[in-house]
């Protein structure tokens, strides 16, 4: 898979992209033929004990607790945030531009700053960004700051998340490959939703109960020692780059990666499939207003903003656990489409418990994007992996925060169900023209998959 820079030290797309779009990939270093991709037997590894040996790696084991500490953190951050700052102001206003902050600066700094994966050693990149973190959230929690000084830390300690993402999504692929890879970003953010239901039934306790100033020192130590594990527990590799290569600037790699994920048709379609997550999540975001409607509080708006991610956690278990290599990445289109499918029965004004069970289906179909995910980083360069990872994550978020808006701005002339019900019908019409290219598509990024399991097998 690793494919060397060209002279100019540029991040060049796979040969196969000078060829005419309609064609197929034939570039023999990363894709066989569409009649060995089908014949070509299981990964060396059997896919089933993936889990179980990926659990076993010591270095995957201290990302995989470092990962659980950040997360929990990043999420009583937010909670934290919104509630002292309405604390500070009665405005319910101000607490929602604090809690656009804490998207924004994915997506501004998505596209620039995740290329720090790939200019310096990953491991650094996490050090460094737990550090900084680290700091700037404890400043949040100083007792009598003034709102513009929380808004303004908010977004720098929200920033280092850019590169810390990235370097952990392409530093796991040093540490485990092809099937393990794919079972370890699975276990990953299988986590990460576990860890959104613990924090919607527990975070507004937690807060309560030490208060929001206490709490986000808490999320300073959080980083702190997801730093001190990253340290121990996983050892230092050298830069992508190689030795005494000067390199590209960041701008340059940056506006390289972006050519390199959109030339190539696998690259592109899989970053697409993530990016309808801005549709199919459009209930969450409407989670109050939806509440509302049923005549429900916040306990109501819990139950539907934590349907997904139980979903997720059983679909995403399924699909990598019980489901072949293969089979998973060619359910990747259909399994797209199924994901906003249950939003186009909306219309019917469902009560509470089918709401929850739709938004169940829907997280569960949403499962593909733990496989989308790994076969994304996979399929891309190993030189351009934290880059390529960050462009996309910038996409997703500016795809979840745009549509979030936009489904709250029409909730105050228009329907919430209405608004639903088109978001879903949007997403399967969407999700099918994707299932079409993926269909392609999908047997040249299964032979790079399994070029990843050879490599190291």
């Amino acid at each position: 898979m690793d494919q060397p820079r060209a002279d100019d030290h540029t991040i060049c797309p796979p040969p196969h992209d000078e060829q005419d779009a309609d064609s197929p990939p034939t570039d023999p270093a990363t894709v066989s033929d569409d009649t060995d991709a089908r014949e070509q037997p299981a990964p060396l590894s059997d896919w089933r004990r993936g889990y179980r040996e990926v659990v076993r790696v010591r270095e995957f084991q201290a990302m995989w607790l470092a990962h659980a500490l950040s997360m929990t953190g990043n999420y009583l951050l937010n909670l934290a945030v919104t509630v002292l700052v309405y604390q500070q102001t009665s405005s319910a206003m101000a607490a929602g531009v604090t809690m656009a902050l804490t998207f924004l600066p994915q997506i501004v700094g998505g596209p620039l700053l995740s290329g720090l994966a790939d200019l310096f050693p990953r491991r650094r990149v996490l050090l460094v960004s737990d550090i900084t973190r680290a700091v700037l959230v404890s400043g949040i929690g100083i007792p009598g700051l003034p709102l513009w000084g929380i808004w303004a830390l908010l977004f720098a300690s929200i920033l280092p998340l850019v590169p810390f993402s990235a370097a952990r999504a392409a530093l796991l692929t040093e540490v485990v490959q092809g099937e393990r890879y794919i079972a370890g970003s699975a276990i990953i953010n299988i986590t990460s939703q576990a860890g959104t239901l613990v924090g919607l039934l527990s975070g507004g306790w937690v807060v309560a109960m030490i208060g929001p100033n206490s709490a986000v020192m808490y999320n300073g130590l959080t980083f702190l020692v997801s730093g001190l594990i990253i340290y121990v527990g996983v050892r230092a590799r050298p830069s992508p780059r190689p030795d005494g290569d000067a390199g590209p600037g960041l701008w340059r790699m940056t506006r390289d990666g972006t050519q390199l994920v959109f030339r190539d048709p696998r690259l592109r379609t899989l970053g697409l499939l993530a990016w309808l997550a801005g549709l199919y999540m459009v209930p969450y975001g409407l989670a109050n207003p939806l509440a509302d409607e049923m005549g429900g509080g916040a306990v109501t708006a819990s139950l539907i903003m934590a349907g997904p991610s139980m979903g997720a956690v059983v679909g995403g278990f399924v699909l990598t656990r019980l489901v072949t290599p293969h089979t998973r990445m060619r359910m990747l289109g259909p399994l797209a489409v199924a994901a906003s499918l249950p939003l186009t029965v909306w219309f019917l004004h469902p009560p509470l418990w089918l709401v929850v069970v739709l938004l169940m289906i829907s997280g569960m179909t949403a499962a593909y994007q733990f496989v989308a995910n790994a076969a994304f980083v996979l399929c891309v360069p190993a030189d351009g992996r934290g880059l390529a990872f960050g462009l996309v994550a910038a996409g997703l978020q500016a795809a979840q925060g745009i549509g979030i808006a936009l489904a709250s701005v029409l909730a105050e002339t228009v329907a919430t169900h209405t608004i639903v019900t088109v978001a879903g019908v949007l997403g399967v019409v969407c999700a099918l023209g994707l299932a079409l290219s993926w269909s392609r598509w999908c047997d040249g990024a299964i032979a790079a998959m399994d070029a990843t399991e050879e490599e190291t097998g």
